[in-house]
């Protein structure tokens, strides 16, 4: 695996991020799913999730593949940018993170980009049903403040969190530069298949698991919140982190992908870095 230095400094993005991520303009049923989740997901709630399903115990057996099939039957609650099925954003990120960094050694980036979202089967009304403020949308930490530059902030007054004086200061309970790796973050898709690959053995490089554990901390890696908790791993990972949400961000669109024309190179991959069925 060729990693090479790639160009996503800690400066924040500007221009073609206005086009996306446009909450201003954004459905009800967006801000609907904010306020719900910015109320409901505080500290303890948090905890109790990770380890109701971290463990990957549900009984469910399904191949990456399948999962993403399964991924048909969810569509985002909390993307304002598209409408299309899961699989499909699965495959246009995936194949932009392709277009951008081709060849062999960054067949373990292109895998990630497939799989980054695959936790949002806890959503699925006939697998885990799990209504989707406590499954989508851009995450954050528990046990300090909340910082001003996630989505609808507002919305944290409501939170129980807010009125404990250990949640509501900069460093909360961690310490300064402890990295990302030590927060606890907002329950969701990106932790849930964060720790299904860590269960599986799943063997994508440590960056591939970096990206699905943060790719949805957009305080932080689109507008710079946070930086009070990177650690010398944090900096390291950053660009590759830049580099994904570069492609995941600005593939969105509702032109349709054809599946059966990708399915064979992306099973090849997932032979590779993965089992040929997972624990969910």
């Amino acid at each position: 695996m060729g990693h090479t230095e790639l160009d996503g400094g800690l400066g924040e993005d500007t221009g073609a991020a206005d086009t996306f991520r446009d909450y201003s303009a954004a459905p009800a049923h967006v801000k609907r799913n904010y306020e719900l989740n910015h109320t409901n997901q505080h500290y303890d709630w948090v905890v109790e999730q990770i380890a109701k399903y971290g463990a990957c115990n549900s009984g469910l057996e399904l191949s990456i593949w399948d999962a993403a099939e399964k991924l048909n039957g969810v569509i985002d609650d909390s993307d304002p940018d598209i409408t299309l099925p899961q699989i499909e954003h699965l495959l246009q990120t995936a194949e932009a993170i392709r277009k951008v960094y081709p060849g062999e050694e960054y067949d373990w980036f292109h895998l990630t980009g497939f799989v980054h979202d695959l936790g949002k089967l806890l959503a699925h009304k006939e697998i885990f049903n799990q209504p989707q403020w406590a499954v989508v949308g851009d995450t954050y930490p528990l046990g300090c403040e909340f910082d001003k530059r996630i989505v609808f902030h507002d919305y944290f007054s409501q939170n129980p969190d807010s009125q404990k004086a250990e949640h509501s200061t900069p460093l909360g309970i961690y310490e300064p530069k402890c990295g990302l790796d030590k927060l606890t973050m907002s329950w969701g898709h990106d932790e849930y298949m964060y720790q299904v690959c860590l269960k599986n053995g799943c063997t994508l490089p440590a960056e591939g698991l970096y990206i699905i554990r943060f790719h949805s901390f957009y305080a932080y890696h689109l507008n710079g919140a946070y930086r009070q908790f990177q650690s010398e791993t944090d900096v390291k990972m950053f660009p590759w982190l830049k580099a994904f949400q570069r492609c995941d961000l600005y593939s969105k669109e509702e032109t349709r992908v054809n599946v059966a024309e990708l399915k064979e190179y992306y099973q090849g991959l997932i032979a590779k870095y993965f089992p040929p069925t997972l624990k969910w």
